[in-house]
């Protein structure tokens, strides 16, 4: 797989290309021990010159691997990003365009903030919920005196 995706923009044809493939996972370096990529970034992108612009759209997806934010076990999901879109100015000076931190920064702003394995995942039980502390017991009475 590759880790950049670079466009040639003095090639490009006049009607536009279409960009399919996979960026190594290694692209998505992430400093968080729970959430982990694997699989590489997907991508279709179709990208076209406009003057001294070039567009750029598509869908991405990568796939995840991380501890569930209520009951701590480990899942796997996918981040898609249906419609990517950007625009960077050309010229002269820049006949290679990188666009690998562009669709880097996509992925990582579609991360869910806190991931769950499943909508009804009921999470860790406390162990309030498991035992009883009779030193509530008091405070308990109280109220039923009244």
């Amino acid at each position: 797989m590759e880790t950049k995706l670079t466009v040639d923009v003095a090639r490009l044809d006049r009607d536009g290309e279409e960009l399919s493939g996979a960026l190594d996972d290694s692209v998505l370096e992430l400093d968080d021990p729970y959430v982990k990529p694997f699989a590489g970034l997907r991508y279709e992108l179709g990208v076209m010159l406009f003057g001294r612009e070039l567009l750029v759209r598509g869908r991405l997806e990568q796939d995840f691997t991380a501890a569930c934010s209520r009951c701590g076990q480990d899942f796997d999901f996918t981040v898609k990003v249906p419609d990517f879109t950007a625009s960077f100015e050309v010229d002269e000076k820049n006949q290679f365009l990188d666009l690998t931190e562009e669709l880097r920064q996509s992925i990582l702003l579609n991360l869910p903030t806190y991931p769950v394995c499943r909508v009804d995942c009921p999470g860790i039980e406390s162990a309030a919920e498991n035992a009883a502390d009779s030193r509530w017991n008091v405070l308990d009475n109280l109220t039923k005196g009244k």
